[in-house]
């Protein structure tokens, strides 16, 4: 199952740092995603494009919410206005975290 079909997802950028928050559909599939979409997995999923001299992947928890918060420092290569790699605003970065598979 994809991710999409659990969550949908929020992003922002600020220089070259991008937040994706995804945000369960229901209450009842949040537990999941805490469970399955942890830094490590974030990680691993964005390793092409993220620079690992911008600092890790960070994940922040809105229960309230349903929702999940990543920071991905650097991935962003300078920032929007700077960067020529087009796909990777924030939202083309949400959109391929929700491609991600569950278990």
């Amino acid at each position: 199952m994809k991710l999409r079909e659990l969550a949908h997802s929020r992003t922002g950028d600020k220089g070259d740092t991008s937040n994706i928050s995804v945000i369960a559909f229901r209450s009842e599939d949040f537990p999941r995603l805490v469970e399955q979409l942890t830094v490590a997995r974030v990680t691993e999923h964005f390793a092409e494009l993220l620079d690992p001299k911008a600092g890790p992947v960070r994940r922040y928890e809105l229960p309230n919410v349903q929702a999940l918060n990543f920071v991905l420092p650097g991935i962003l290569k300078g920032g929007v206005t700077r960067s020529l790699a087009l796909d990777a605003h924030g939202k083309a970065l949400g959109a391929a975290l929700l491609d991600i598979e569950l278990g």
